[in-house]
């Protein structure tokens, strides 16, 4: 059978989809061998093959070689098989075409099934392969819709759509059809009707990524975030790190005159951001971690919990409101922080805490850098 058409269909979809038709064709010898069985006998050993070379399509039969036949379906003798060809031998396979007249009509119907259904699952193949260099990175996108609080972004390079639900957007913000906004790619999952991608506003991994873009050091390496975490819309505390000796990290992260973190929170519509150099001590971690407020002095109480002793005008700071201050402080270094003031430290017993565990900040503020950015 021959259809130059058919096989030219084939190429064209290879070059605009960027499909390879090896592809269509597998499929399509899979579902037309089906197709021969079901219409000329299910019981026949039989298989279709496509030869685009030649612009072909045929059917072959196939014939084991046996002593004495008992299937004549799938069986030949040795006396029948050595009329075809003398050096025949028992065991091996014979294959015949057997191509009928009005397969031309079948086959039509059943090319044309696959290659949409195969072209469908290419396509999301395509979308998913597309998608997944953009998972967990910042891209730009424009809202199409707001449904009930829920914004539709259209996510560029790609025919998907990317869902912002409310508990990823930033609390306070307004979302307009045509609006072109910054998102973090969270989630990518292959559903019924194609992908479904979960963008956010509000993953610490959002923030993280807009330091990678503005700060320069970050990208390069030089300047490393050791952890970063948030309460979307009021505050975010991230801990960065440097190993060359000459460098500051935080001051890298903030910038000249505080244009690096001031460009990120106005992105973040005035979420207050604490910058703070990460330490392999883990007191002088914690002291850091409750800016911006200074602390006095730091002791261990136990595993993994210790005491923050700041001067009493300095307690509201370091607890904050509703206790988000040492909320995320907690977050940040992984440790349970108890903060007294320097009144109420007295009253606790003095034996609690140990020299060889207690970290003095002394006359010295760490937070030179975060001026800008207190309260």
């Amino acid at each position: 059978m021959v259809n130059k058409d058919f096989f030219a269909a084939l190429d064209d979809l290879e070059r605009e989809k960027k499909i390879n038709k090896e592809f269509f064709i597998e499929a399509l010898e899979a579902a037309l061998t089906s197709a021969y069985k079901k219409n000329f006998g299910e019981a026949k050993s039989a298989a279709v093959k496509l030869n685009p070379e030649k612009n072909t399509i045929k059917v072959y039969s196939y014939k084991t070689i046996v002593e004495e036949v008992e299937d004549p379906d799938k069986q030949i003798s040795l006396q029948e098989a050595q009329k075809i060809k003398k050096s025949y031998a028992v065991g091996d396979i014979i294959s015949e075409e057997v191509t009928p007249k009005d397969f031309g009509r079948i086959s039509a119907q059943i090319a044309k099934q696959v290659v949409l259904q195969k072209l469908r699952e290419a396509e999301r193949q395509i979308a998913m392969g597309e998608l997944s260099e953009k998972q967990n990175e910042l891209i730009s996108c424009i809202v199409r819709r707001v449904d009930d609080g829920i914004v539709y972004v259209e996510i560029p390079g790609t025919q998907s759509e990317g869902i912002l639900q409310q508990n990823d957007q930033i609390p306070g913000e307004k979302y307009s059809i045509g609006d072109r906004i910054k998102v973090f790619v969270k989630t990518i999952k292959e559903g019924a009707n194609g992908a479904f991608v979960q963008v956010s506003r509000s993953n610490p991994g959002f923030v993280k990524r807009l330091f990678e873009l503005e700060v320069p050091e970050i990208e390069r390496g030089e300047v490393e975030i050791k952890n970063i975490v948030r309460e979307p819309g009021y505050r975010t505390k991230m801990s960065v790190y440097s190993s060359n000796k000459n460098l500051d990290p935080v001051g890298a992260c903030v910038g000249n005159k505080g244009m690096r973190v001031n460009a990120i929170v106005n992105e973040l519509a005035g979420e207050k951001i604490d910058i703070i150099e990460w330490s392999e001590n883990p007191l002088e971690y914690i002291a850091r971690a409750l800016s911006p407020a200074t602390v006095n002095t730091v002791y261990i109480l136990d595993d993994k919990s210790a005491r923050a002793v700041v001067s009493d005008d300095k307690l509201s700071l370091a607890i904050g409101k509703n206790g988000l201050n040492v909320r995320l402080a907690v977050k940040l270094t992984g440790w349970k922080i108890d903060v007294k003031s320097e009144s109420a430290i007295k009253a606790i017993k003095p034996e609690l805490a140990q020299e060889n565990q207690t970290y003095d900040i002394g006359e010295e503020d760490i937070f030179d850098d975060l001026d800008d950015l207190e309260d």
